[in-house]
């Protein structure tokens, strides 16, 4: 690989953008005009609803001064990808405006392997966006489409149905704390917990395999805690959760002991899917689960009410969760 060099000029941006992100991602053939032109256009296939959705990764919020270029490529789809599997939906064509501090070549690189890599596994086309000069922001939209009348929701769960979880939540929180020196842990268990962090995986396939079994689905970006708070709320219910029922990565167990279940809770950035379901479905869910190679996990029931509460051997705890919050100095 070439030295890191800026590049400055006029044209500067054409050419980083033919060279780094034209062909980025999958070739798909309802790209009808795709980067090179004011706008993109696509074909949307019949008898389906657009999902679209958005966000934006900024250096010292979302990622550490200095994080690996294709870690942030991948993350920046990633988290996107995330919101498309809670509704149930196939992503199809995204959106990319980069605002670089400079035009380091060697960077973009980096950024386009990661985020590339990711688009051709998930068959995402990158249709279009921007490329300025500024402090170090990622923002993606992404679309995707599912058939008319079948994308989850967070509004449709009902008590005495049953809550979920895919993955091991808490690990990539855990995982930003070992990169900032605030949590020790082994080698091969803060590398573990690192990758969580670094580059999360989106469960489109258990997504997609959720319409007609799930109730009522949200991916769990701000932490589990909070975020199954907002599909309850949604919903008009509560739940009872079980903490012997969250699932605890042997790295975090390594990490926390004891007081993992409480990363479980309050970790965020992991993008697992939380929903609900009849308990009916339970034994549908876990053959999707296998078929899918996804963890899922019941953690509790629905119940009438509001809010969470949360159980260890028959006994009600006390919990407050963190979470993540945007506008929280």
């Amino acid at each position: 690989m070439a030295s890191a060099r800026a590049l400055n000029g006029a044209a500067v941006e054409s050419q980083l953008i033919e060279r780094f992100f034209c062909g980025l991602g999958a070739t798909r053939t309802d790209v009808v005009l795709g980067i090179g032109d004011d706008a993109a256009l696509v074909r949307v296939p019949e008898n389906t609803e657009l999902v679209l959705t958005t966000d934006v990764l900024v250096e010292g919020v979302h990622f550490l001064p200095g994080a690996p270029a294709r870690s942030l490529g991948h993350r920046a789809l990633a988290v996107n990808l995330s919101d498309i599997a809670a509704m149930g939906a196939t992503p199809t064509w995204a959106l990319l405006a980069l605002n670089l501090p400079q035009a380091d070549e060697d960077w973009l690189q980096l950024f386009a392997a990661g985020f590339g890599a990711l688009a051709l596994r998930h068959e995402v086309a990158l249709v279009g966006g921007n490329l300025s000069r500024g402090p170090l922001s990622i923002a993606v939209q992404l679309a995707g489409v599912v058939p008319r009348g079948t994308a989850l929701r967070r509004n449709g769960a009902h008590s005495g149905e049953a809550l979920f979880v895919s993955g091991s939540p808490g690990d990539a929180a855990a995982g930003l704390k070992h990169l900032r020196g605030q949590l020790m842990a082994t080698a091969q268990a803060g590398a573990c917990l690192q990758q969580r962090f670094e580059f999360p995986e989106p469960r489109l396939a258990l997504g997609v395999g959720l319409r007609g079994l799930a109730s009522a689905c949200i991916d769990v970006s701000d932490g589990l805690y909070a975020d199954a708070q907002r599909l309850l709320l949604a919903s008009g219910c509560g739940a009872s959760i079980d903490i012997e029922q969250l699932p605890v990565s042997w790295a975090l167990r390594a990490a926390l002991g004891e007081s993992a279940w409480q990363q479980v809770l309050d970790g965020a950035e992991d993008y697992e899917l939380c929903f609900s379901a009849p308990q009916a479905h339970a034994a549908r869910i876990e053959a999707l689960a296998a078929r899918t190679g996804t963890a899922v996990s019941c953690i509790g029931t629905l119940m009438a009410g509001a809010g969470i509460e949360l159980k260890s051997n028959n006994t009600v705890m006390q919990f407050s969760p963190l979470g993540f919050e945007h506008f929280r100095d």
